[in-house]
């Protein structure tokens, strides 16, 4: 019975948002005060709960740190379960950053605040993507590049003369913006408040990524190498994580990186792509400075599937060995795949698993084939009157909401959510642990906290326990990974580094 409570509980507070009171009335509207709000989503029930406190999104911190001076400003994360969005001193502007997932309660916070007499303004990729939807639940609308463009919409707002669309650019010079106000975080909430932004857009242009939604026009930009780490050292975190979409995008700016953060002494993962193995000397230099896992996009182990996405990537017969190059340095690999694209049958999800078993990666992110509103997949499936509906909320990638080619929609779901139960099995999980027997327990921690923990997240995200869980891990990866670094120094081969000296790494 106390089990079952249990489960509900963490059940619900991950899938419902918190009420908001219909009966409150302000008082009084603070002038220039401005409220930043992360609205709640649905967590995926298959995967990890606490995957999303891992670190707090640069949305909201980096449109803080654009507020002008004369602002009082205050950033509320509905997903730390801390309840609804504070109401005393009630603001006179807020900003509310939307992603299709949740834009339904984005725009139930706006009906909220609007009714109250605050000025809303919406951000974020689905304003982008989808303006005329948006506008019709705000008092303005900011499109593209929101940092630029906010301290005008500010000025605006206190002087009576809101428009009701404001349009940025992504071309403006990305190394001139502020960097985010991460001392508005609740520090205990995440494992790591270090989210670090190096480069903005990607050489690529998959067909189903956000980065090709209509009118995100995102040109590549890398910011100096002295700012990123500067910003590193001062949140004073002992770990980072590089949120960029692909930050081995441009190889010879990742080396300088790398070796810019050689000095720092801490520990950071990010998502590169596959072929940054293309040059294993790189690969060095990025465990030399700290790198201790990065997220890969294989999405999908048939080459027919990567060419039909437009994804430039090496063979997948040349994933294993390239996973071996990573691993050989003491990288942890969280390889992401898509499920459901036009060229996979109902064997995809099988042999898809044993892949990632039979090299060991250590974590594994599955999602279904998604068409993102604006996006060439979506006008694609729109087209051939694939799309089973438009309910943004289940566009999550743990729903099918098109009809695959090649397999039902339940095998598709059904097979998404075996891939999680087998990978997050303890039978998967130990036979993916390290060959170096120091960094099996560490490795085996790091899982079932991650992967298994899900009836405890509720009361690690509630109480803010999140960083206090993870701060020993955290700590031995950091000086696992310093001892292993000085070995690899010594060492003046590329190819020759003994797998047995592999650390584990968060």
């Amino acid at each position: 019975m106390v089990l079952s409570c249990f489960n509900r509980t963490t059940f619900a507070a991950f899938r419902t948002p918190p009420p908001l009171d219909q009966r409150f009335r302000p008082e009084v509207v603070r002038e220039r005060h401005v409220l930043l709000i992360n609205p709640f989503y649905a967590k995926d029930v298959h995967a990890s709960f606490g995957k999303h406190v891992l670190t707090p999104t640069l949305a909201l911190t980096s449109i803080a740190a654009a507020t002008p001076p004369d602002w009082t400003v205050e950033c509320w994360d509905e997903n730390l379960l801390q309840g609804p969005p504070p109401r005393e001193p009630f603001p006179q502007v807020v900003g509310i950053t939307v992603h299709l997932t949740f834009a339904q309660r984005a725009y139930e916070l706006a009906a909220w605040y609007r009714r109250r007499g605050a000025k809303v303004v919406l951000g974020g990729l689905h304003v982008t993507s989808c303006p005329e939807e948006a506008a019709a639940h705000a008092d303005a609308i900011a499109i593209g590049e929101g940092v630029g463009i906010w301290g005008r919409i500010l000025t605006d707002a206190a002087a009576g003369r809101l428009r009701s669309r404001y349009e940025g650019s992504y071309r403006s010079c990305y190394r001139d913006e502020p960097p985010p106000r991460r001392d508005l975080l609740p520090r205990r909430s995440f494992l790591t408040t270090t989210s670090l932004i190096a480069t903005r857009g990607c050489h690529n242009s998959c067909g189903f990524c956000y980065l090709s939604t209509r009118g995100l026009h995102m040109p590549y930009q890398m910011r100096d190498v002295a700012q990123v780490t500067a910003e590193f050292q001062a949140d004073r975190q002992p770990y980072g994580v590089f949120t960029d979409n692909n930050l081995g995008s441009n190889p010879e700016y990742l080396r300088r990186l790398c070796r810019g953060l050689r000095e720092v002494r801490k520990i950071w993962s990010a998502a590169v792509s596959v072929d940054v193995t293309d040059d294993p000397d790189l690969v060095r230099e990025m465990a030399l400075a700290g790198c201790t896992g990065v997220f890969v996009g294989f999405e999908s182990l048939n080459d027919a599937n990567i060419a039909a996405a437009r994804k430039k990537s090496p063979a997948s017969d040349d994933y294993a060995r390239r996973v071996e190059i990573l691993h050989r340095y003491g990288i942890q690999v969280n390889g992401s795949f898509v499920l459901g694209f036009d060229h996979d049958g109902p064997d995809v999800f099988a042999r898809t698993v044993d892949w990632i078993e039979s090299n060991k990666l250590e974590c594994a992110t599955f999602h279904i084939l998604t068409p993102y509103p604006g996006t060439p997949l979506f006008a694609e499936m729109e087209s051939e009157g694939r799309l089973l509906h438009k309910d943004w909320s289940r566009y999550d990638t743990a729903h099918v909401v098109f009809r695959p080619r090649r397999m039902s929609v339940e095998t598709l779901e059904d097979g998404y959510a075996w891939c999680y139960r087998r990978l997050f099995s303890h039978q998967s999980i130990w036979q993916r642990r390290p060959a170096d027997w120091r960094a099996v327990m560490p490795y085996l921690a790091m899982s079932y906290l991650y992967k298994r923990s899900n009836r405890l997240w509720y009361y690690l995200v509630r109480y803010r326990l999140t960083q206090l869980a993870w701060r020993g891990l955290v700590e031995i990866t950091r000086l696992r990974h310093l001892a292993f670094r000085r070995r690899l120094d010594r060492n003046p081969s590329v190819n020759g580094w003994p797998v047995s000296v592999v650390p584990a790494s968060v």
